[in-house]
């Protein structure tokens, strides 16, 4: 497995050995900050066009085909079209808040973004508290939802604030009881080192049953906390037109549009990180040939497939299950996850201290 922390020491050595370390540092700042933006921006056009074929795939037709082979260019017409848009200035609504709180939902995005390690040696933020941290980050864009509620000056929008705050809010919950879960098993909440720790089998397999109901309950909690159907009550056309950001237009529009979408890869690729090996090769014990051929597979593909795996069926659920109810959804939470995912904590520390795992 091909460790990337290689070509960017050389990267280094060479830019310090022509100018002064701190310049140095500052340009690798400023590239890897850049390549962080790109590499968002292409999975949101990804995951967009993806939506799209996955949705028409279980209505039984097509999805976009004009615009370019099989419809690929429509995303980047979209894109433009947004960028292109007016962005109209609301009558009485909280001006600064109004305009800041599409940026404080993409910048908990990009934050939790970060922290996916795509390979090994190829994780822009790898702390030893790196899924404390990825919590706290990510926790960030209810402030933004609930601001752009507020401050539009709607009471549609809200509304759909307020539920979004309180779905997200409590589905945190389960979501943080999954990963804890992982790490009493792991010992560790650095992402490197999980993924390090699955070299002799991912943890899906075996980390015993706890492992399994862990992953299930992420990942409904996970798609409840992006909004995705069936739990995306915030966003009820029926009710409140488009929820949080009905009086939102232009590019403003498009900053939650976007993150709405990554959000969900950020929520695939930590279950992809967690659960399924990361960047991690398959590998079975005894076939030695099937592992060196897997070993081959480079690590950032490996990542990407499980990601995207994970992302396919969580399109699945929204595109299958009906919408629910907001009683619904908290009575889901709080009666049967948080009890569940307790329980389930509980039996992965007896597994642990009395090492019944593999």
């Amino acid at each position: 497995m091909f460790d990337f922390s290689i070509v960017t020491r050389w990267i280094h050595s060479l830019l310090t050995s022509f100018m002064p370390e701190d310049l140095a540092v500052f340009i690798e700042c400023l590239t890897i900050g850049i390549c962080i933006l790109l590499t968002y921006a292409i999975i949101a056009i990804i995951m967009i066009f993806m939506e799209r074929k996955v949705c028409a795939a279980f209505q039984c037709r097509l999805g976009p085909m004009r615009v370019g082979p099989w419809g690929t260019i429509q995303v980047f017409a979209d894109v433009f079209k947004m960028l292109i848009k007016e962005i109209i200035a609301i009558r009485h609504a909280d001006r600064f808040l109004y305009n800041l709180a599409p940026y404080i939902v993409i910048l908990a995005s990009i934050m939790a973004f970060s922290c996916l390690p795509f390979n090994k040696g190829m994780a822009v933020l790898d702390f030893n508290v790196g899924i404390f941290f990825l919590m706290a980050a990510s926790s960030i864009g209810v402030v933004g939802i609930l601001l752009a509620g507020w401050s539009s000056n709607n009471k549609y929008s809200l509304i759909g604030a307020m539920r979004s705050g309180a779905q997200m809010i409590s589905y945190e919950l389960s979501v943080g009881l999954s990963l804890l879960t992982m790490i009493v098993f792991t010992d560790t909440m650095q992402f490197s080192e999980i993924v390090e720790r699955q070299a002799d089998g991912w943890f899906i397999f075996k980390g015993h049953i706890p492992a399994f109901i862990a992953f299930v309950i992420y990942l409904i909690a996970g798609n409840a906390e992006v909004n995705r159907g069936p739990f995306d009550l915030p966003e009820a056309e029926s009710e409140l037109t488009a929820g949080y950001h009905t009086e939102y237009s232009g590019m403003h529009f498009g900053l939650f549009y976007v993150a709405e979408f990554v959000n969900l890869f950020i929520i695939a690729g930590v279950a992809a990180t967690i659960f399924l090996g990361g960047w991690m090769p398959l590998h079975i014990p005894g076939l030695d040939s099937f592992n060196t051929v897997m070993d081959y597979i480079p690590g950032f593909i490996w990542f990407f497939g499980k990601a995207f795996f994970v992302v396919w069926i969580l399109m699945w659920f929204k595109w299958t299950f009906p919408r629910l109810r907001i009683d619904q959804i908290l009575t889901l939470e709080w009666k049967y996850l948080v009890p569940i995912g307790l329980c389930n904590l509980l039996l992965m520390v007896i597994i642990v201290v009395f090492k019944l795992h593999f």
